[in-house]
């Protein structure tokens, strides 16, 4: 790193504030060239000094710091500016500041921040960025990772809330974690709202600029590197969720319902009045009967697959297929009558279980035992469906839901119904793979 401190100190607050930008704008350049995925995002933040902090933080547009601070520590630990940098770069891209604001605890929210922040920058084995850890440091990563499974300031917070840590084991987990100043974080109010059909505030718009720049970043990490373990794959994956998908089960279910007559009472076909009055003037014999069918909105047969592979979890499998049971038990989305044809598959078709009832659904979720273990290749799940639709086993086939991590071999031909993927948003998966003729959707908290 170059050299910029004379040997004349500073004396006025322009020559301070010069020589912090120029210390950071140093930083800037050396995290381009260790951190290429970065690109997209470092020209984001400008620089301001501000004495309200005796450290550094950032609101998402600058970062605010303390001269003195950040003087002394580019002259006595570089490695530890350039990653408190790349530290608060991490919590705009993932939207820290803006959540923040949305949470009970925001104290808490802080200390899962910043965990979130150095697991990955931990994970990420870049020379520049890495300090040793401490024991304390790798023990805390182990625990939360089998509690947590997955360290995102959301899933942490959820963790804690649930399981709060002890005053001591707390403050001891915020001192080792702590990197920056998030006072600053306060500023972005969430509750202040534009008034209806007017265009964001300018927080709102700073926020959805951090959005397209973690989606350019996640490219930008994909086309660097497709490797799952590493820099490219892990920052690529944890960016994901925070991508906001709108379509859930329930807006997707409804895409392919059908109208049929079913047998059943429709109480709004008649008139009461006609009814009644033909009962007094004849005795038994209404003027008009009630209607015995009405028209229905529902699904008719659906196909749910399961990866069965040995990187699908059983827990999460049952989970996705309890979330399953209740969106589709609620309201009338199914017909009294149907056919689910649940499909275990890894690199074969394992098992198809033809349900009747959505119910069997949850019950079966409670005792599955999981058939498979192999390598994951989705096509044979499609090559067993056309099969059945050639049979005439399938008649009205309307959508086929396939539960995966995403490591595998897609089909390429489309088929002539609706196909989703479904994923877990807390869990590593790769959905770059999906055919342009299906959709993706994300399930879990």
């Amino acid at each position: 790193m170059h050299v910029l401190l004379g040997r004349e100190g500073m004396r006025t607050r322009k020559e301070l504030e010069a020589l912090g930008n120029r210390i950071l704008a140093e930083m800037r350049t050396e995290l381009f060239l260790a951190v290429r995925v970065m690109g997209p995002a470092l020209d984001a933040l400008g620089y301001r000094m501000d004495l309200s902090t005796r450290t550094i933080g950032t609101d998402a547009e600058v970062i605010r710091y303390n001269p003195r601070y950040v003087t002394e520590l580019f002259m006595g630990r570089p490695r530890r500016l350039l990653r408190c940098y790349m530290h608060m770069l991490l919590h705009c891209l993932f939207r820290h500041p803006f959540t923040r604001n949305r949470v009970e605890d925001a104290a808490l929210y802080d200390l899962c921040a910043d965990i979130a922040a150095e697991a990955l920058l931990d994970s990420m084995g870049e020379e520049d960025l890495f300090e040793l850890p401490s024991d304390f440091r790798e023990s805390s990563f182990r625990w939360l990772k089998q509690e947590a499974e997955v360290l995102t300031a959301e899933k942490l917070y959820s963790y804690f809330r649930e399981h709060p840590p002890e005053y001591e084991h707390r403050q001891k987990l915020e001192v080792e974690f702590r990197q920056d100043d998030h006072h600053f974080w306060e500023e972005l109010n969430q509750d202040r709202q534009p008034p209806e059909n007017q265009p964001p505030n300018r927080i709102q718009q700073r926020e959805e600029d951090w959005k397209n720049r973690a989606r350019s970043t996640k490219s930008q990490a994909e086309v660097l590197g497709k490797d799952a373990a590493g820099e490219q794959g892990s920052l690529s994956w944890l960016l994901s969720f925070t991508e906001e998908n709108k379509t859930d089960y329930r807006e997707f279910l409804r895409r392919f319902t059908t109208v049929r007559e079913e047998v059943r009472i429709d109480p709004d076909g008649f008139d009461y009045g006609y009814y009644h009055l033909g009962l007094e003037l004849y005795g038994d014999m209404p003027l008009i009967e009630e209607n015995e069918t009405r028209e229905t909105v529902g699904i008719d047969q659906l196909v749910i697959a399961i990866d069965t592979s040995g990187s699908t979890k059983p827990h999460l499998v049952r989970r996705f297929l309890e979330e399953t049971a209740a969106i589709l038990s609620a309201g009338e989305t199914f017909f009294h009558r149907v056919q689910i044809h649940l499909i275990e598959c890894d690199n074969q078709v394992q098992k198809d279980l033809v349900l009747t009832d959505v119910r069997q659904l949850k019950d079966y979720a409670g005792e599955m035992v999981i058939h498979g273990g192999m390598g994951t290749d989705f096509r044979p799940v499609f090559a067993y469906v056309d099969g059945l639709l050639r049979q005439g086993r399938l008649t009205d086939l309307r959508g086929l839901l396939y539960f995966t991590d995403g490591y595998g071999t897609y089909p390429t031909d489309p088929v002539p119904y609706d196909t989703a993927f479904v994923f877990r948003k807390d869990q590593p998966y790769d959905d770059s793979g999906v055919p342009d003729w299906a959709i993706r959707l994300y399930a879990g908290d």
